[in-house]
């Protein structure tokens, strides 16, 4: 019975390449997502994402104003493809940053980082495709309540700031695909063709990737953050400051700083005051690899090598295709 089911899901999986809901709701070739990730995700990357076949996102938590939409003009120059931008919603400026989405006629658009209900509808009326990033099940429903085009179903594994269920990836998709109609897209330690296969199996339409290409030739991190990443091993991320707002970084002084101050008990207020401001950008942006908040996910064991976004992208797609041909062959 068990086998026959797997054979129903190979069936189900190959279905879906063909047939893709996220392909054609987004007007791309492969239902590959790359992350919105601060301090990484310049038009640089994204428009290399998406002349690959995927979709390249902009991420505006990192930019001001007048910087997204310098990043949203070049975006365009470098790509005839689509794109979207990623925006967190308690961004400090979120009016002026929608205002620039609509001016410059961006067509998709990824919000991250509170309610999806106060934006959606206006992102709807100017014709915007309008996809929210969760952590939960409960969150997903709201999120298809609020008119939203699909969910992000990010699970713990992911770099950034994250959910505080600690839900991850492989109970969150299943739990997320039966909790609503509209498509899902899987994220949180996905990096490969055979983690991209796998969040399939599970429910989901498209995935969406963080840290591999944060280690990519176009990324806009530092260098030196890249080459952390590519040198980091097993067990050396972790989810930190729960009592503010969870976020998954590399062990670093910064961490043991973080950690200490934790291990002591100390108040929302103390961390805040300990965080500071500009962590994220001393870390990731300006190479500052002790004292600099360095976000980034597990899977960044596995990150080897940097290499250009769309070498990234065909490599996926490949494996991806060379695991589902391998997994056909048990169908009797």
């Amino acid at each position: 019975m068990v086998f026959y089911f797997y054979l129903f899901e190979i069936d189900r999986v190959i279905n879906k390449i063909f047939m893709n809901i996220i392909t054609k709701l987004l007007g791309i070739k492969y239902p590959i997502i790359q992350a919105g990730m601060v301090w990484c995700s310049g038009w640089k990357l994204a428009s290399a994402v998406s002349n690959a076949g995927a979709l390249g996102l902009i991420g505006a938590g990192s930019m001001h104003p007048e910087t997204l939409e310098e990043h949203i003009i070049k975006c365009k120059v470098n790509t005839n493809k689509p794109f979207g931008v990623n925006i967190p919603l308690l961004y400090s400026q979120i009016d002026d940053i929608i205002d620039i989405i609509i001016r410059e006629n961006v067509k998709i658009v990824f919000t991250s980082a509170g309610s999806p209900k106060k934006y959606t509808s206006l992102f709807k009326e100017k014709g915007i495709t309008v996809v929210h990033v969760v952590a939960s099940a409960k969150f997903a429903v709201k999120c298809q309540e609020a008119g939203v085009d699909a969910v992000v179903a990010e699970g713990f594994e992911a770099g950034g700031h994250n959910g505080i269920e600690e839900t991850t990836t492989m109970a969150l998709i299943p739990s997320v695909r039966n909790a609503v109609d509209i498509p899902v897209i899987a994220a949180g330690g996905i990096a490969s063709g055979s983690s991209m296969l796998a969040a399939f199996a599970l429910g989901a339409d498209g995935v969406q990737i963080g840290t591999r290409f944060a280690a990519s030739v176009e990324s806009s991190a530092h260098e030196s953050f890249k080459k952390m990443i590519v040198n980091s091993s097993e067990g050396d991320t972790k989810l930190m400051m729960k009592k503010i707002v969870p976020v998954r970084l590399l062990k670093n002084k910064f961490y043991e700083e973080i950690k200490e101050a934790e291990d002591s008990c100390a108040s929302p207020d103390e961390l805040k005051a300990l965080l500071g401001k500009g962590r994220a950008k001393k870390g990731m942006f300006e190479g500052n690899l002790e004292d600099g908040e360095l976000e980034i996910g597990q899977v960044s064991a596995l990150v080897n090598e940097i290499k250009p976004a769309g070498e990234i992208v065909n490599e996926i797609m490949k494996e991806f295709n060379d695991r589902l041909n391998i997994l056909s062959e048990y169908k009797q």
